[in-house]
């Protein structure tokens, strides 16, 4: 059987660290990641504006920008454990006990938060895991497989989420 693909990627500026790490990513650092969605359709559009697409890429590149570069770009990507870096963060006049378990309370709610109250006023996106590029990967595969069906009206489905953290270090998730 035949199965079309396409790819769209995007590009991202982000903040984060790995607490847990042995090494230099312990410390807070950033990337220029590159995120790339790849999709799957067994057929393409028989009619409508997506007539012969799997899915428009236009449609693809919005909900990549709504749901990763608006949560993320120019942001801090912080594990939800990563008690002392959050601490750093926590907003003048408030507990951070107190703010961490609002946090925790989105992350569980919505599978991550995303705050800009912070003492910087900084975005920053919350995560219940190290913000590694594979965990990112799998992270970023489940915030965009519903919308990915449901832009294509069912055509396409995503097959793979691709981070790269620099141009040589790729992590990618494919259920």
């Amino acid at each position: 059987m035949s199965v079309f693909h396409i790819r769209r990627r995007i590009e991202i500026d982000a903040g984060h660290r790995i607490a847990t790490h042995g090494s230099k990513c312990r410390n807070l650092h950033g990337h220029r990641y590159g995120i790339e969605a790849e999709c799957a359709a067994d057929a393409l559009h028989a009619g409508g504006e997506q007539t012969d697409m799997a899915i428009d890429f236009a449609f693809l590149k919005e909900e990549m920008m709504a749901r990763i570069d608006a949560t993320c770009d120019h942001g801090l990507i912080v594990a939800l454990s990563d008690v002392a870096l959050l601490d750093l963060f926590a907003p003048d006049g408030r507990d951070p006990a107190e703010w961490r378990a609002d946090l925790a309370e989105r992350v569980a709610r919505d599978g991550a938060a995303l705050t800009s109250e912070t003492k910087l006023g900084s975005k920053m996106y919350v995560v219940p895991f190290h913000p590694t590029a594979e965990a990112l990967a799998r992270h970023w595969y489940a915030v965009l497989a519903a919308p990915v069906a449901e832009r294509s009206g069912g055509a396409a489905r995503l097959v793979a989420l691709r981070v790269w953290e620099t141009p040589n270090c790729m992590a990618e998730y494919a259920p």
